[in-house]
């Protein structure tokens, strides 16, 4: 059974102590912020903070008393780093046998603080993953009540059509943006629309306001009018860029300031007109279309 979550996400990566290093009632009070901004979907890795960052969250959605029917939750499980937290790990390795990822489950589930994931997502495809083993651990989670539904982070359409011979995947969670846009022309979205596995969008602002490049340069140069044309911040074009594309992509923001969360679902409602969509991606590219 697959879930339905809000058009754009809240990404917590930078939440916690390995970079905003929020303290419980800043975190307590993004939670409300996103909500009453119709941002109902958090997005959670096991490995966000040195491991640390979920159990943070928990507790800050523990001392809110938001009712949990009012978010999702979706987590991700398989990366392992070298970590005070993991001290067995001697080197970053991926871990999908059937014990790991229901123990991961479970210990997300712990940290979090609530009964059950809204959606799990495998972090990074592993050359050793047995597909049949993942899917037991799914079918189990899933028949327990501790996910509602099963996707993927960073997987090729080869790689999901692997694991969806044996069990349904909803989601794939990939990196796409005005910057890096290769999820459109590789046949990734292509397959996840055929398949009717939802898209998700990491790092959905790519390297615009980041780095100082030749792409870069021509990008801001054609934002800066069409913020003049459609009254809008830049960043909330670039999400109405992403939106746009008929796969359906829910772009996972990971933004703390508060006017910004304020203003992203205006981006929802936002329709480029068709060719400023392609003069964004002809100014990313360099050239023309093909």
């Amino acid at each position: 059974m697959s879930i339905k979550l809000s058009p754009i996400i809240a990404g917590v990566m930078n939440w916690g102590v390995s970079d905003k290093n929020l303290n419980t009632k800043e975190m307590s009070h993004l939670i409300n912020l996103y909500l009453e901004n119709g941002i109902t979907s958090f997005d959670h890795a096991d490995i966000y903070g040195g491991y640390t960052t979920e159990a943070q969250f928990g507790k800050a959605f523990n001392e809110s008393k938001i009712s949990r029917e009012k978010l999702q939750l979706i987590s991700k499980c398989g990366i392992q780093y070298t970590s005070e937290n993991r001290p067995n790990n001697t080197i970053k390795h991926y871990e999908y046998s059937k014990d790991y990822i229901i123990w991961s489950v479970e210990n997300s589930l712990k940290n979090l603080q609530t009964d059950y994931l809204d959606a799990l997502l495998l972090h990074r495809p592993s050359p050793l993953m047995q597909a049949d083993e993942i899917a037991e651990a799914v079918e189990k989670l899933k028949s327990e009540g501790k996910i509602k539904s099963f996707g993927v982070s960073n997987f090729t359409p080869f790689q999901t059509e692997l694991l969806r011979q044996k069990t349904e995947i909803s989601f794939n969670q990939v990196q796409f943006s005005a910057t890096h846009h290769e999820a459109m022309l590789d046949g990734s979205l292509d397959y996840m629309q055929i398949h009717k596995i939802q898209p998700m969008a990491w790092n959905p602002l790519g390297t615009v306001f980041r780095e100082n490049t030749e792409q870069t340069f021509r990008l801001k140069q054609l934002l800066a009018t069409l913020v003049d044309k459609y009254h809008v911040g830049s960043d909330l074009i670039l999400l109405a860029w992403i939106l746009q594309h008929p796969a359906n992509i829910l772009p996972v923001a990971g933004t703390v300031n508060v006017a910004r969360i304020q203003q992203l679902s205006k981006a929802c409602s936002l329709e480029l007109d068709k060719q400023d969509w392609f003069a964004i991606w002809t100014e990313s590219m360099g050239n023309k279309v093909p």
